[in-house]
Formats: C-alpha cells, sequence, structure tokens
C-alpha cells in the first residue's frame, strides 16, 4: 500500500503541473532481487489506473530502447549499470570519493570492538583513517588491489564538520552535521552495480527529473543525495524532495506491516501477491475493492483537501492535490474506513453495471439467470452492500431455495399453528396484500412473517417478504413454504 500510494502521490503531481510520471525499476540490489516483482509493480499501477508516461509501453513492459516517447531508456538500472562506474570514479577522480578495500570480516571486527567499548561503529572521518582504503594505501597498492580484487567498493568522502542545509516540500527547511554521517557505498565491484543513492542521483540527473516524491524512510539519506548533486556539480538541476509520512498501523504503534493486515484481516497489498517461498498475501483487487475506491482510501491517507469531501474521482484528485496539504505525521490506516470507502463507490455505480460484475459469480454456481431478473436484485440489495460478492451472502435465497435453516430461528418461530396461518395467509393473497390479510385476520405479525421469511430465505432476518415474493412468485413461496414443513416435520 506505501508504494502504491508513493507512485499515486507522484502521479497527481506531476499530472497537475503537466508533468510526465516516470516509472523507474530499481534493481541494482541482487540481494533483494524477487521474481515476478516488476509485472506485479507494472500490474498493480496499471489496476489502479496509474499509467505512466514514460518507462513503460503500451503493452505493459519495461522500456529497453530510447524511443520518441521514451527518450531515457533503458529504464531498468540493471541495463543501466555501464553508466554508474564511470560517475563513481569522477567522484573518486575530484576528492569526493575513495576506493574502499576492507573485507567483510575486517569490517565486523571493527564492529565488535566498537560495541565493546560501549561505541557503535561508524565509517566516517573518524575511522577512515585506519582502514583499508585509497586514503590511507600508497598508490602502487591502490592500483594492485584494484586489479587483482574483485571484492573492493568506492565510497562517498562525507565532508566533516558541514552544516548540509535542505528544503523538503513537506518538511520544510532541515538541517544536518555532516559529521554525524557515514562515508556510504556508491557503487560494488562484486557485481559491477551501484547502491541507490549513486543510481538514483545520476539517473534523476540524466532523465530530467525535477521533483522526488518517495517515503520519509528517505529522509536521512537527503544529506547525502545532496552533497551528491554538489559532488557532481549538478545543484541547478537538483530536483526538489518531498519525503511522504508513514503509514501506521490500525492499532497500538509503529509502520503498517503484512503482519497487522494478517492478524486483524485486511490485505495490505494492492494485488494478490504470492512469495518466492510460496506464502500468498491478500490483495485488495481479489477482496473485492474497486480500483477508485482504493486509490480514494490511498490519497487521503496523508493527505487531506481542507473540505469536507471525501469521494474524489482520479481527476478530481488531480485538480485538488497538493504537497502543502500532505501532512508530516504518520497517517493511521482504518480497515472500516476501506471498507466504508468500497461501500460507497458500489452505490455509486449503476445496476447494470454490477450486474455485469455480479453474473460471473453467479456462474461460478452453476446459475445463469437472465440479467434483467439479476439487475433487479442488485437495485434492491446495493444499499446493503460492501462488496460485489455480498450480494450472493445477502440474496441467495432469491436465486436458490434454502435446504438448510437456522437452528434457533426454527426453535423459535417455526410452530404447528404458526405454520399453520403462514400456509393459509400466502395461500389466501399476494406479495401485495399479504400483511393486510395477516393484520385482518387477527394473525401475530411478527409471528408469521418471521415463519415465512424462515421458509422463503432459510432465516428469519432477511429482506422483506413482499419483496422475495416478488422476485420468486407465489408459487415458489408456496413450495418453500410446504418444504419447510417436509424437512423439520
Amino acid at each position: 500500500m506505501g508504494g502504491v500510494r508513493t507512485a499515486l502521490y507522484n502521479y497527481l503531481y506531476a499530472k497537475q503541473k503537466g508533468g510526465d510520471f516516470i516509472l523507474r525499476i530499481e534493481d541494482t540490489d541482487s540481494n533483494r532481487f524477487v521474481p515476478g516483482a516488476e509485472e506485479y509493480i507494472i500490474e498493480s499501477l496499471r489496476w489502479c489506473g496509474i499509467c505512466p508516461d514514460e518507462g513503460v509501453d503500451e503493452t505493459g513492459r519495461v522500456v529497453d530502447t530510447p524511443s520518441e516517447r521514451h527518450p531515457h531508456a533503458p529504464y531498468r538500472q540493471s541495463m543501466r549499470r555501464g553508466i554508474y562506474r564511470s560517475y563513481a570514479e569522477q567522484l573518486v577522480a575530484s576528492g569526493n570519493a575513495y576506493y574502499a578495500f576492507d573485507t567483510p570480516e575486517a569490517l565486523d571486527q571493527e564492529r565488535a570492538a566498537a560495541e565493546a567499548q560501549g561505541r557503535t561503529f561508524i565509517y566516517n572521518h573518524l575511522t577512515r583513517g585506519r582502514l583499508r582504503n585509497s586514503l590511507t594505501l600508497p598508490p602502487e597498492e591502490v592500483a594492485r588491489l584494484l586489479e587483482e580484487r574483485s571484492d573492493w567498493t568506492i565510497r562517498f568522502r562525507m565532508p566533516e564538520g558541514r552544516i548540509v542545509e535542505m528544503d523538503d516540500l513537506i518538511r520544510g527547511h532541515i538541517e544536518v552535521d555532516s559529521s554525524t554521517l557515514d562515508d556510504k557505498v556508491l557503487w560494488k565491484r562484486a557485481d559491477e552495480l551501484p547502491t541507490y543513492h549513486l543510481a538514483n542521483i545520476v539517473d534523476d540527473h540524466l532523465m530530467e527529473i525535477t521533483e522526488v516524491i518517495r517515503g520519509e524512510e528517505w529522509l536521512p539519506s537527503l544529506p547525502l543525495h545532496y552533497l551528491l548533486y554538489e559532488a557532481f556539480g549538478w545543484e541547478e538541476s537538483r530536483p526538489r524532495f518531498a519525503h511522504l509520512p508513514l503509514l501506521l498501523k490500525p492499532v497500538g504503534n509503529g509502520k503498517l506491516s503484512k503482519r497487522d493486515g494478517d492478524k486483524l484481516g485486511f490485505p495490505v497489498f494492492p494485488l494478490r501477491w504470492t512469495s518466492p517461498t510460496g506464502e500468498v498475501s491478500r490483495g485488495y483487487r481479489e477482496d473485492g475493492y474497486f480500483p477508485e475506491a482504493f486509490v480514494n482510501l490511498l490519497a487521503m491517507l496523508g493527505w487531506n483537501p481542507g473540505t469536507e469531501q471525501e469521494l474524489f474521482s482520479l481527476k478530481e484528485l488531480v485538480e485538488a492535490f497538493s504537497l502543502d496539504k500532505v501532512g508530516k505525521s504518520g497517517s493511521k490506516f482504518n480497515p472500516d474506513k476501506a471498507k466504508w470507502f468500497n461501500r460507497e463507490y458500489l452505490r455509486m455505480k449503476s445496476d447494470t453495471e454490477l450486474t455485469t460484475l455480479f453474473l460471473p459469480i453467479l456462474k461460478e454456481k452453476g446459475l445463469e439467470p437472465a440479467p434483467s431478473y439479476v439487475e433487479g436484485v442488485v437495485g434492491l440489495i446495493k444499499e446493503r452492500a460492501t462488496f460485489v460478492q455480498d450480494f450472493w451472502t445477502i440474496a441467495s435465497y432469491l436465486f436458490v431455495a434454502p435446504t438448510e435453516f437456522v437452528p434457533k430461528d426454527v426453535d423459535k418461530f417455526y410452530k404447528p399453528d404458526i405454520y399453520a396461518m403462514a400456509l393459509e395467509a400466502l395461500e389466501a393473497s399476494d406479495a401485495d396484500t399479504l400483511e393486510a390479510y395477516v393484520r385482518d385476520h387477527g394473525m401475530p405479525m411478527g409471528k408469521v412473517m418471521n415463519c415465512l421469511r424462515l421458509a422463503l430465505s432459510g432465516a428469519a432476518s432477511g429482506l422483506g417478504i413482499s419483496d422475495i415474493l416478488h422476485f420468486i412468485g407465489k408459487a415458489e413461496g408456496l413450495r418453500r413454504l410446504r418444504y419447510l414443513k417436509e424437512k423439520l416435520g
């Protein structure tokens, strides 16, 4: 959900400003590569109606070859690996980065030693001078290691004592002392791939990105990114940044997670997702949510239009959206509010559209009633439903006769004398005159009607008896009433 919300806010901002929304696949971390994730992202955006202007073609595939519409291809960072090393080497040449030859074992020893002294090890201006890197080794040793070793990295040389001044479109002015920051790895010889920091800075520059809207988990990286733009001499083309607040769990404190959804019974993924280990996570689409409701829900998680309006089409969101109305604090997710959005969108849909969506559900159950009949049912019950699949739960008995009856309702309302009155009333009247007959003949209205409803629907609760009879007809109603006696004796 958080990733889709970030994409949505980028899309809304770009469309409102007359710009382009670009999809770029950031797949340079080989350790975190997940098969199928790229296709999942594209399909999720498509379902939401968030269509990239650049990066994905009409068939839904990431573009690898430049064209007039996609001038910055390829849009997979793994296919741009040849670009990044030259920029990393440029930083080394300018003194803004250096080669590091420290082995994982050596760094683990540094961490253990620091921990033993009650400190946390940070690779920075205080420690780089005693570690194995191009700042401490002779040039000839550096050249040899670069040639012979395949596990070296290029690290950014974080300046000491600099106050990095930054501006965020949501959080305002921010200042950070560079002495508190570490020398991040920018490029890795092992797989010849950059880290997020270098790849995104280079690609944002080359792709002429003007605004970057991302989650607040990237806020600690903002000083580094500002300094990278400075090191490259790209300050004038540096994009503006906005860091979105977290989505918070419904109960307690902390970031919303899949575990919260599993525990409380709601999805946290836009579409059903099967992990590489085979674990299946529920999706909003498969749970029956409309994409419009899901998008509207996400838009309101962190953004407030400043009015009482809560229901927005995607077009209306584009017109109303502004980053200055995005809050700084996290937004608690409310599963009941999510259902409310879907219920409202369901009610706004025409009976014809809802019928089209309901017919496949009926067909799966072996039923193929006339569309006109189904549309009549939908019109009667849609105010009671939250999801299209609820139509069956609410009114299955308008399509098939009940064969089982709620025991507690049987005990309460199936009495021989009451049943006899119910049978007499239905035989002597129809849907429009039934209540009048019961009343005029002095029968106990509640007991008779509940006995009838039990026979017609299988329970004493549900739709009005006259509504049921209008759909199934008097003859079917009498058949069900007689079946009740056969079943219960």
